[in-house]
């Protein structure tokens, strides 16, 4: 089934869920090694290219997820889930988006710092804004790092919550994504 129900998510929620993580996993252990490279490396050019082009496909893909997610209706809380475990999943979900979006966009001051557009897989531009402040490329280099370390640790609290309501609680939460 397509849509989510009152019990389930559908088909296409898992798909998405799973395809973000799966990509922002990806995209930092990509954004670890590629730091390391020198300009005699033949990925200095290349990684950043992908990574950037990923990126803001990946941008697209939360911006979708979202709108799904407004338009479509979210299985109700477990009955045996208590108040606070609902409201820390309102707050972690609320937390995992807005980091989402603050990487997009401190990655995008990056790139387009010297006025330059990010050429997305060599397909299109997206033009640049320009440079709002001095020392704009290293600023958002420094939260986009800070950004993505905090991602993964809250992604980390996620996991480790689904894996708690499974083999602890014994629940269905992690079953529903699944």
């Amino acid at each position: 089934m397509l849509k989510n129900t009152e019990s389930s998510y559908g088909t296409l929620s898992k798909a998405l869920h799973w395809l973000v993580a799966l990509v922002v996993f990806t995209m930092f252990a990509v954004g670890f090694w590629m730091v390391e490279l020198d300009y005699y490396s033949d990925w200095y050019k290349t990684a950043p290219h992908y990574h950037k082009s990923v990126g803001l496909l990946l941008s697209l893909v939360v911006i979708f997820r979202l709108f799904w997610r407004m338009i479509n209706k979210r299985p109700e809380p477990l009955a045996t889930h208590s108040r606070l475990e609902i409201f820390a999943a309102h707050v972690a979900h609320l937390l995992l988006y807005l980091a989402l979006f603050a990487i997009f966009i401190s990655g995008y001051l990056i790139s387009t710092a010297d006025g330059r557009g990010i050429e997305v897989f060599n397909w299109f531009t997206i033009p640049s804004a320009g440079e709002f402040i001095e020392q704009q490329e290293d600023i958002a280099g420094s939260l986009h790092k800070w950004l993505a370390y905090g991602l993964i640790a809250l992604v980390s609290v996620h996991a480790l919550a689904a894996i708690k309501h499974h083999f602890i609680d014994r629940d269905n939460t992690l079953k529903r994504m699944l």
